[in-house]
């Protein structure tokens, strides 16, 4: 068993890649990270751990740009998260230098995913212990989407989906509530989701939010705040309604 826990490149007997389902777990202890897809906006939210009174928050970002046209959010390492984006970053310069185009959503998605999957298969590496949601807009048709890549180096696209801590409860709340929303709801779809997991209400949450017209925009704190706040009294006032006596004919 030893010795198939500690070889990347060797399958166990079972058929397991050791190495490969313990960066998923990295992922399972990493913040929790979700992604919403709209008709005309996706939006991505990200749990962050509260700041040290004297660390500038500003300079811990979970939600990147990788092109003007497409974000990227992720769970687990972040040392690993941060070659991971510099490296789609390049790639995404180098096709716009050699092609005179922008990436496709769907071409960086591949290349994640495909960078992933080769530290799974080589000697003297280690799998990136990280899952990434990547969100943008089809820079020819306008659409917007929504893709997750994780440690192995699987991809696939999605209308609504969560990873990280407890993205399991997440994406069930997402599978009972997701409808193809736009604009203000789509960003309070997000926010709600979250709040299922993060204890400590908005100033815990990091939103991001992608239009075609005016790429990524970073919430602050006072709108998820506000946002977080609306939810809360549809949530008391739901509560209210189903407490109240039923009205006698």
């Amino acid at each position: 068993m030893a010795r198939y826990d500690r070889a990347i490149t060797v399958f166990s007997p079972d058929g397991h890649l050791f190495q490969v389902e313990y960066a998923l777990e990295a992922v399972r202890k990493g913040n929790a990270a979700v992604g919403v897809r709209g008709t005309d906006i996706v939006v991505l939210g990200v749990e962050k751990k509260s700041a040290a009174k004297l660390q500038d928050s500003r300079s811990v970002r979970k939600i990147v740009n990788l092109d003007d046209h497409i974000a990227l959010a992720c769970a687990g390492l972040k040392a690993d998260a941060r070659v991971l984006i510099n490296r789609a970053r390049i790639e995404c310069q180098s096709h716009r230098l050699t092609v005179e185009d922008p990436v496709t959503v769907e071409y960086i998605t591949r290349y994640i995913a495909g960078l992933q999957q080769k530290y799974t298969q080589s000697g003297g590496v280690r799998p990136f212990g990280l899952s990434t949601l990547i969100v943008g807009f089809d820079p020819y048709s306008g659409v917007p989407s929504l893709y997750q890549t994780d440690p192995s180096g699987t991809f696939s696209a999605w209308k609504a989906n969560a990873t990280g801590r407890n993205s399991n409860s997440v994406r069930e709340f997402l599978e009972k509530n997701y409808k193809e929303t736009s604009g203000q709801e789509t960003i309070k779809l997000a926010i709600r989701a979250l709040l299922e997991v993060v204890e400590s209400g908005g100033k815990n949450i990091e939103v991001a939010v992608m239009t075609k017209e005016h790429g990524l925009r970073q919430l602050d704190e006072a709108e998820i705040d506000a946002i977080a706040a609306e939810i809360e009294a549809e949530k008391e006032a739901a509560e209210a309604a189903k407490k109240a006596p039923p009205k006698e004919t």
